[in-house]
């Protein structure tokens, strides 16, 4: 279906991405805060800001939602989300209600991974492990050139793959310990960069911390870009766990790749080397030498695949 426009949506943990888009090419965007937003705020948000998109664009035919949340593929439901307040919300109807257009739903790291699969770092890689490392970490699967959904659309939820059994206590709604998102992800990454800035007053981040300035994720990012040793470590550390949950993948699916995005990504090889690094120490043979790469599209694969969904599964509908 080339040359059909179609509204696709990125609701992240902090901001909502909505774009109308002909494959990779953005016709019309807009970006919007979704932090501290009640559960009726996100479906307003969402209805307003698509409406915008279809007023701009009114050629689009259909709209794709990336929801970090499992989902209820076929009923269209956001089930549960760790970092939004979304419980058993018909999202699929109540927009497409509201908006007038046929609306697909599903996961955005699910998206994330059908974006980088058609147009990024996985094209020709039918068997791809995505990790959407942001706020918290997603997880996409791409099994025989298909989406891997699980039995209902909930499937996937790798981020929630334990890498520490006595470990701390995820973050949000998630009930478990030692999750890799509670480990590894952007906001361990900040709180990590904190602790190191406590313990070395001499480093760059101690010296942030010392100006009153926050040190988190970008913080943390910025300063072992910039060549500062000690956040440099911190990046060792984060990468190092996330590798951890990369040789389980690695051994589990065999993937042609395990593709890692999301905003902390923005460190390159700083946190992939730590984690190729554990993949070809623990992962067996021959998954120890799965490559673990960036992604490409950076922080439009969420709003890009969400509107590839919607393209594919119009198509089938159609077919």
């Amino acid at each position: 279906m080339s040359g059909v426009e179609t509204i696709g949506v990125d609701l992240g943990g902090t901001k909502m991405l909505v774009g109308a888009l002909d494959g990779t090419d953005v016709r019309w965007e807009s970006r919007e805060a979704s932090t501290g937003q009640s559960e009726d705020d996100l479906v307003e948000l969402l209805v307003r800001e698509v409406g915008e998109a279809r007023r701009a664009r009114p050629d689009a035919v259909a709209v794709g939602l990336g929801i970090p949340a499992t989902i209820d593929h076929d009923r269209g439901v956001a089930v549960s989300a760790v970092n939004l307040p979304l419980d058993e919300l018909p999202i699929r109807d109540l927009v497409s209600e509201r908006v007038g257009l046929p609306v697909f739903v599903d996961n955005d790291a699910n998206v994330a991974a059908l974006a980088e699969y058609l147009y990024g770092a996985a094209q020709g890689k039918p068997n791809t492990v995505m990790l959407t490392v942001g706020t918290g970490i997603g997880g996409g699967l791409i099994l025989g050139g298909e989406v891997y959904r699980g039995a209902t659309g909930a499937g996937a939820e790798l981020g929630h793959t334990v890498i520490q059994a006595d470990g701390p206590p995820c973050q949000g709604n998630c009930p478990n310990h030692g999750c890799v998102e509670a480990l590894a992800s952007g906001t361990a990454l900040g709180r990590e960069g904190l602790a190191a800035a406590e313990s070395a007053p001499d480093s760059a981040l101690g010296e942030l911390l010392a100006a009153g300035e926050k040190v988190d994720g970008k913080a943390v990012t910025e300063a072992a870009i910039a060549g500062d040793a000690t956040a440099i470590g911190v990046f060792e550390l984060i990468g190092s766990r996330l590798g951890v949950a990369c040789s389980s993948f690695a051994n589990i699916f065999q993937p042609n790749a395990i593709v890692v995005g999301g905003g902390v990504i923005a460190a390159g090889d700083l946190l992939l080397e730590p984690a190729r690094r554990e993949v070809r120490q623990r992962a067996l043979k021959p998954m120890n030498e799965t490559p673990v790469v960036a992604a490409t599209l950076g922080n439009d694969a969420g709003m890009i695949g969400a509107a590839a969904l919607a393209r594919v599964e119009l198509g089938r509908g159609e077919g």
